[in-house]
């Protein structure tokens, strides 16, 4: 979703600081994991691994957290065996909703999101009615001060972005999910610095929701994303800024 960086930037700003810190450390130290146990071990040999570490540094995770949480997913340490799940999903106003989780136990992590949903007006789908109307892609941030738009547009094309988009704040540059990794290095190589790099779903088809179903759709997508098993949430709406205040 294109708003969902803006919603937790927002979300931090709301005085829970330490309660997300906690909750941040632990889904990215399974990323760490879940990317280790897929790739092996060494970042040098292994993208995926390599951003979720940086990732890590990036959100001041702890360098015995991420060595931990390496060892874990490579083998060399007892851990939990999590699996990479897509769920689907209907919000309050019929919006669509897709939610990536690493679990370590499917009936426990159904249970939680179905209970989330239902809560919040929503309903828990089957597989495939909703991630249709969502694109996978790359994405990578820039902030606004860090790059120029036009060196920054070029460079990011050039190393196979699809597109470059721009708000007050940050550069979010879309790519090929094949590319993303290239993309990134290649902007990297040029001395660009990056964030929030990763896969993210855009939707293609945006739903128009009643004002008063968006306290409720915040709502639902805070819920989400406080389960411990959910690594991103994804919704086909644009929320307006000024909807977070009555939420």
């Amino acid at each position: 979703m294109a708003g969902h960086s803006k919603w937790k930037n927002i979300r931090l700003r709301k005085g829970k600081q330490d309660a997300i810190r906690g909750k941040l450390f632990t889904k990215l130290a399974r990323e760490i994991i879940v990317a280790a146990k897929m790739g092996g071990g060494d970042p040098d040999g292994n993208a995926r691994l390599r951003l979720a570490i940086e990732r890590a540094k990036e959100s001041s995770v702890p360098r015995e957290n991420i060595e931990r949480a390496i060892a874990k997913g490579s083998g060399g340490g007892e851990g939990t065996n999590y699996e990479e799940i897509l769920y689907e999903g209907t919000g309050p106003g019929g919006i669509a909703v897709l939610v990536d989780v690493y679990s370590d136990n499917r009936n426990r992590t159904v249970g939680e999101l179905r209970h989330a949903f239902t809560k919040h007006g929503g309903a828990l789908g089957e597989n495939g009615s909703q991630s249709w109307q969502f694109k996978a892609c790359g994405q990578i941030v820039v902030n606004r001060g860090d790059a120029d738009e036009e060196t920054l547009t070029l460079a990011a094309l050039d190393a196979g972005a699809d597109d470059v988009q721009t708000d007050e704040e940050v550069y979010t540059i879309y790519t090929p999910v094949a590319s993303l990794h290239a993309c990134n290095d290649a902007l990297k190589a040029q001395g660009i610095t990056t964030h929030e790099v990763g896969l993210t779903r855009v939707p293609t088809n945006l739903a128009s929701p009643d004002d008063s179903d968006f306290p409720k759709i915040i709502r639902l997508i805070e819920a989400l994303d406080d389960l411990d098993d959910v690594r991103e949430t994804f919704v086909n709406v644009e929320i307006p800024e000024e909807m977070f205040a009555e939420a």
